[in-house]
């Protein structure tokens, strides 16, 4: 399932913060160790695109045992990121700040490569449908320009 690039990873400055994380926490409701977005990079609603940046830490919760000889950030954590970043796009399309969005699916998911501590994870989204009680974004992540992730996310409002 190769697509083209929902955005050229190199097009965008991923210090340049749109959103920070008082922002994301007044759209996303993840808390502590689940909070994967640091920053939002790129905001378009217009083209319906968005991009934000994962800071894989070195001491995460998951490096100790995932793998403790070579941590590797787990893929179920990148389909959370997209998930995340997904969820940011709806609330702040949607101009609620009561909306909640959770997880109805993920489709078409592929791994392409590892992403290790010490990584910043790039994720960019598309929206592909925004309903009232439903969003479905394209997503694909990268670490140095490189694609690690793509997947459809789907999320419906709670």
């Amino acid at each position: 399932m190769s697509t083209d690039a929902i955005l050229d990873p190199a097009t965008i400055d991923t210090q340049n913060v749109v959103f920070g994380p008082e922002e994301i926490r007044r759209r996303n409701f993840q808390r502590n160790d689940m909070e994967l977005l640091n920053r939002i990079v790129h905001f378009d609603p217009d083209n319906s695109t968005i991009a934000g940046v994962h800071e894989v830490k070195d001491d995460a919760f998951w490096t100790s045992g995932h793998f403790p000889d070579r941590p590797l950030l787990p893929g179920v954590l990148m389909i959370e990121t997209a998930g995340q970043l997904c969820s940011f796009y709806y609330g702040e399309a949607s101009g609620n700040e009561d909306d909640i969005v959770g997880f109805a699916a993920c489709e078409n998911v592929r791994f392409k490569g590892i992403v290790e501590p010490g990584c910043d994870l790039l994720m960019v989204g598309e929206m592909i449908a925004l309903r009232s009680r439903l969003a479905k974004f394209s997503a694909q992540g990268y670490v140095n320009g490189e694609r690690v992730f793509e997947g459809t996310i789907v999320g419906m409002k709670i």
